[in-house]
């Protein structure tokens, strides 16, 4: 961190103060969930079963014969304020990579089930007309939609982009995009299904804070003395690193497929942070004992926000986007297959028997099977 800017020596600040309180949001995604499954008739109907095991899932999978459908639909959220407010201070668009951030979002999360994904739509919801009238804006978005569609292998399908006074605020943008993916052989179906004790557990690095916690993150500019231009080191300012787009991971799990790898199980490390390592419903304890480094701009929030190690841990990413649960004779290899992909990777810790509880030795926090409620 740049020596000029010293610490903060506010109160801590979590996600909840920020305005994010999963108290609140998840019972509702339980709710949903719970009239979601009695929609399952529908889809038997026409002579196709759902995997039962895929409810409560990042991807909701669908059986059709020959292989496995899978879909996904996600939002950006917040991290359009934040390319916003820096175009303003430094004249420089960084719509590019917030459309990548955008694709990442729905596609990180289909990739968790073994899906190959094949198609993306866009959801382009403007405060008004006018937001599309500025050029360089509008071309950004397009040039780093088609960009991260490359990159993954998709077709963009198409999209919608209303203008939408009254709902969206003037001069913003509500960004989303839906995935739908194969799983060809079925063989590649990833729902924890052979997750057991023994297997490893290979953490994928992050690039920042990726699309989570911006909430906390835009809060956290009232402490800073300039804001989204404080440098994180120097060189790289506040904003600029919370802009750096997020990691696509599917080059990752197709490489891994190529090369014969059987994944387990997968976790999108997102909202609750590392929490998201409960996520699979058996009981079994997962233990860390290597952690990644944390990036600067995660660092500098923690520190900034006053927020201890378990606060951090439970709501950001914290350098690691991607965990992915594989047999512990294939744990160095997968992690090799990541970085020749061009991802940072480490063999982080093990499944084990036990009470349903993530064990992050190295910084000595553990969260338990109550710090997660998403089924």
């Amino acid at each position: 961190m740049n020596a000029s800017v010293p610490p903060s020596t506010g109160a801590t600040l979590s996600y909840e103060q920020a305005g994010v309180n999963y108290d609140l949001i998840d019972p509702l995604k339980v709710a949903a969930q719970r009239a979601a499954a009695a929609t399952a008739v529908n889809v038997a109907a026409h002579g196709f079963t759902e995997v039962q095991a895929s409810r409560g899932e990042s991807a909701y999978v669908v059986d059709v014969g020959p292989f496995y459908l899978a879909s996904i639909v996600e939002c950006l959220g917040t991290k359009t304020l934040v390319a916003d407010e820096m175009k303003a201070l430094t004249g420089k668009s960084f719509y590019a990579g917030i459309a990548q951030d955008t694709i990442a979002m729905a596609v990180n999360d289909l990739i968790t089930v073994g899906a190959t994904p094949l198609v993306v739509q866009a959801y382009w919801a403007a405060g008004g007309s006018d937001w599309f009238g500025d050029a360089q804006r509008a071309q950004a978005l397009v040039e780093g939609w088609k960009k991260a569609c490359d990159v993954c292998g998709v077709a963009w399908g198409g999209g919608e982009t209303p203008a939408l006074a009254g709902i969206v605020e003037s001069g913003r943008i509500d960004l989303a995009a839906s995935c739908t993916g194969i799983i060809s052989p079925k063989s590649r179906l990833s729902v924890g299904d052979e997750l057991a004790p023994g297997d490893a557990i290979v953490l994928l690095a992050s690039s920042g804070i990726h699309a989570n916690g911006l909430s906390l993150a835009r809060k956290l500019t009232e402490r800073l003395p300039q804001g989204y231009l404080t440098e994180v080191e120097p060189g790289l300012s506040y904003g600029e690193a919370l802009l750096a787009p997020t990691v696509l991971y599917s080059p990752v799990t197709e490489a891994l497929a190529k090369a014969g790898v059987t994944v387990h199980y997968s976790a999108n490390i997102t909202g609750h942070g590392w929490r998201k390592l409960l996520r699979h419903p058996s009981k079994m304890t997962y233990r860390i004992h290597t952690v990644p480094p944390v990036t600067p701009v995660l660092k500098f929030i923690q520190q900034h926000a006053q927020q201890d190690d378990r606060e951090a841990y439970s709501t950001l990413n914290m350098g690691a986007g991607f965990a992915l649960f594989v047999k512990a004779e294939d744990a160095e290899r997968t992690a090799q297959i990541a970085r020749d992909a061009g991802v940072p990777a480490w063999v982080a810790g093990r499944v084990e028997a036990g009470p349903k509880q993530v064990v992050i030795e190295p910084i000595n926090v553990t969260f338990g099977e109550d710090d997660l409620a998403l089924r």
